[in-house]
């Protein structure tokens, strides 16, 4: 799926070269969710939302694995790992919306920036994954420059973020998601990641049904806007099905913190979709944030020793 999506030969690139090229597609189709989200995300209960949008996405990733001869029986062998890994997926989702409910976007989006440290944090806890001293100066650089596109270049806006209940909520919600990625790695039996993902999404709409089934049924699917859809199918297809297996792909391949360290890019990735939308191009301060993600991703990117 990789090469596909890629449309190049990566044949010749190394295992970490793969993982990066992974995990910068994924920043950038993230950041689309954030985009077209905002449009639907008073639409629809977010838990009716969700579960949808893993039901679309495990049929996706269900059909592809079919296809290329990945879907194997014994691939489903201690189901329990499917359920813990769509368990925190889901629990991440739903912290969000629960947490975005009180919670101010650029608050919340400035907790997000916590999760490439924690994901380093549960790395070494997990799978004594090392973070070097270079590497986490790329993390802070990172962290700094996607604070300074949050708080699009003004030190006024970033005084006025106000901490309260809604993003302690998401903070928990970034708890699982750093969780998440070194689990990947402890987990996995040699599964290809679409298979895996299958799993990991199958489990969770399980998980989200349960959790949400008043909502569920409360929701009048057939009323539904056309732009609720198209939000819907984006988030199922691109920023669900597409992108969880980019992270599965990446997270064998990369360290815990490298890995989280491209959700970086997505203020920046957010901006250009802005654009495209036709939303207005934010202030020429804004693009000092932009190159302190770069610089702190071409850190990443060169070996260490």
């Amino acid at each position: 799926m990789i090469r596909r999506a890629s449309g190049l030969s990566l044949a010749h690139l190394s295992p970490r070269a793969q993982g990066h090229l992974a995990m910068l597609t994924f920043s950038a189709l993230v950041a689309g969710s954030f985009s077209l989200g905002s449009q639907v995300a008073n639409q629809i209960a977010p838990a009716a939302l969700n579960a949808a949008r893993f039901a679309i996405a495990a049929v996706v990733i269900g059909a592809l694995a079919a296809t290329t001869g990945k879907l194997r029986r014994e691939a489903f062998a201690a189901p329990w790992r499917y359920l813990l890994l769509g368990g925190l997926f889901a629990v991440y989702f739903v912290l969000m919306f629960e947490g975005l409910k009180t919670a101010a976007p650029v608050s919340a989006a400035a907790v997000f920036t916590l999760t490439p440290i924690l994901a380093g944090l549960f790395g070494w806890v997990l799978l004594r994954q090392v973070t070097s001293r270079r590497m986490a100066l790329a993390l802070a650089i990172g962290a700094a420059g996607a604070l300074w596109v949050i708080f699009d270049g003004d030190w006024q806006v970033a005084q006025r973020v106000h901490l309260g209940r809604g993003e302690a909520i998401y903070f928990l919600g970034c708890i699982a998601h750093a969780v998440y990625t070194p689990m990947v790695r402890k987990l996995n039996r040699g599964e290809p990641a679409v298979m895996f993902t299958f799993g990991m999404l199958l489990a969770g709409f399980v998980l989200l049904t349960l959790y949400g089934w008043s909502d569920i049924r409360a929701t009048d699917w057939l009323a539904l806007k056309p732009i609720v859809w198209i939000g819907l199918f984006y988030l199922a297809i691109f920023a669900s099905a597409t992108t969880f297996v980019l992270l599965q792909f990446a997270t064998l391949r990369l360290p815990s913190a490298k890995v989280m360290a491209y959700t970086y890019l997505t203020p920046s990735w957010v901006i250009l979709w802005e654009i495209a939308l036709g939303h207005g191009a934010p202030s020429g301060l804004v693009l000092v944030g932009v190159l302190l993600t770069v610089v702190a991703l071409v850190m990443l990117l060169e070996q260490e020793g």
